[in-house]
Formats: C-alpha cells, structure tokens, sequence
C-alpha cells in the first residue's frame, strides 16, 4: 500500500454574490508517472481511478490517504474509462488492447473481457439495466456487454468519424452519447440499441463529455467552441453559454449536490461551477498547474466531487454544500 499527502488551496471566484464554492483538495498519488483519467466513487466512499499510463486501476481511501494499485492483467493496456458497481466492483476499459475488465475489490482479481473487431477502441463505460454499455471513440461505434454470459452487442453510429466519446443515462431509461467528431448528441433506445442523432445549432460545436439532468435536460461541454451546452430532447431546443475563460476547452462535467453543473477549463486550470437558476458561473482554481480534468465523478452521500487530475498525478477533491 502507498501513502501520500494532501494539499488545499483556497477559491478563486469570478461572479461577485455568488453561491461560496469550496477549495480543491489533492491527493498526491504515489507512483511516479501516474497518469490518472478517470475516477468513479464506490458506495463505501472509496475512490477508484484508472492510472492510464502505468496500466493500473488505483484505489484511494480518501479518510487515510492511502493508495493502493491493482496491476491490469495484460501489459500496456491503457485503462480509460471507470465505473464502480452498486456491490463495490469496479468494471474498466482498456482502450489500447480491445477489453473490459471486471476487478474485484475483495480479492483483487481482475477478469477480463475481449471485444470484437468493430468495438476494439473502447472509451466510457456505464452500467445501465445491468449490464455495461460503451463508447468506442476510434471505431465509431457503442456497445453493451453481458457480464453473466460475456456477449457483446456493437452498433455504428450514424454518422461517419463521429467519435463516440461521453455517455450518460437520462430519467426516461434512454442513453445519450456525445458525438465528438460532429455538432450532435445521439440517444440510444437501449432496447434496439438504434440511435436518433439530435443536432446542435453551430456546426462547429463539438461536444465530449454530457450528463443528463432529472428533468431530461442534457448538459453538455462544448470542448471546441468553449460553451456550457444544454438540450432539451422534447423540443429540441439548445441554450448555451460561454465559458468564463477565452480558449478554455470544457472538459469533465458532472451535476453536483448543490444544483449546479461543474465543468473543466483544459485550458486554463479553472473548473467551473454553473448555476442553472441563476445562470451565474463560478470558478476554482486547481492548486497545480498543468492538471486536465477528462472526467469527474459524484459522491452523492457525502456531498463530494472527484475529479481525475491528468497532467500532475494527483486525485481532486471538491466538497459541495448539501
């Protein structure tokens, strides 16, 4: 097991009045080169992560600091996306060799699951209905896997070099994905696994990482245009709203505890907090310089936001009013 230290920094507030956003506290994790995506909170607390480069899932017991790493079975595998299962296991996407893996914490054994040709680039994963559906970026493509029996669904996108990349599960038990590649959103009936492509109104919005709010509302971050997005899948209607910073590249995004939506500046080391009744926007500085947050992660009990701080090796952590 590793321990590391942690470190806070205080606010940096742009909107005089607004609601007090919290500092950004770090973790520093321990291995050297590590290069953290994207993390993913267990029901216990406990803070998961994939440690891209070093081809590790990383586990962080957030109440002691103390890191512990779970070696990919193949090599080099480059583990992306994460998520933590409801009964504490931990499902990934190796996205350099074609596989998901399934870890289990009690043992630390990790299995894992190849996928076809067509779905060999695989990026997010979300459990939904049981069963873990993907992106797959560098295919085109998404798919849904079986975890009892091991067999794998794959459908392409419509539209070509589209780019799959976020997904996120809505209300109406639907799946939405943002098609990086082009200016649109795609829902996928889980059912048939069909996609309707909704497009955004600029063709030079690009749209990476989405949630989707109680209301069906879908956020989305607008990586290439520098916008906080939103569309309303009823009418079709889209609101947009520029980020606070000039090249800021939105990232990560996630729906906080306190009501707002909280996104990633790549470019200028800010993450953003939106309020949506106010349309008021809120910035925090991250305490070290050349952190990316890819991905973001909610700790709904605990009032917690975890972001993955690519760039430095360090895990964040944002404490978020009730």
């Amino acid at each position: 097991m590793l321990r590391s230290p942690l470190i806070a920094l205080a606010l940096l507030s742009v909107v005089p009045g607004a609601v007090s956003t919290p500092a950004i506290v770090e973790y520093v994790i321990p291995r050297p080169g590590s290069f953290p995506h994207d993390p993913a909170v267990g029901p216990d607390g406990i803070v998961w992560y994939t440690d891209q480069n070093n081809s590790y899932i990383g586990r962080l017991d957030p109440a002691t600091g103390t890191f512990t790493d779970f070696p990919t079975p193949t090599p080099a595998s480059g583990p992306h996306g994460l998520l933590v299962a409801p009964d504490g296991s931990v499902w990934y996407t190796a996205q350099r060799v074609g596989v998901i893996g399934h870890l289990d914490p009690a043992t630390g054994h990790i299995r894992e699951f190849p996928l076809p040709e067509e779905a060999a680039n695989p990026h997010t994963p979300l459990l939904f209905g049981g069963r873990i559906w993907f992106t797959a970026q560098g295919n085109n493509s998404y798919g849904v896997l079986e975890p009892t029996t091991g067999q794998v669904r794959v459908w392409k996108v419509p539209t070509p070099h589209a780019l799959p990349y976020g997904i996120a599960a809505a209300p109406d038990g639907a799946l939405w994905i943002a098609l990086f590649g082009t200016n649109q959103l795609g829902r996928v009936d889980v059912a048939t696994g069909a996609m309707r492509e909704f497009p955004l109104p600029n063709e030079a919005a690009r749209p990476r990482r989405l949630v989707v709010a109680a209301d069906g509302t879908v956020w989305y971050t607008d990586y290439a245009r520098g916008y906080l997005g939103a569309l309303d899948p009823k009418t079709g209607k889209v609101r947009e709203w520029p980020s606070p910073t000039a090249r800021s590249g939105p990232y990560g995004i996630a729906m906080g505890t306190d009501g707002r939506i909280w996104f990633d500046e790549a470019g200028s080391g800010l993450v953003v907090a939106f309020d949506p009744k106010t349309e008021k926007m809120e910035t925090v500085r991250i305490p070290t310089p050349g952190a990316i947050v890819r991905n973001m992660a909610v700790d709904a009990p605990r009032h917690r936001l975890w972001l993955a701080l690519s760039g430095t090796g360090r895990i964040g952590r944002i404490d978020l009013a009730p």
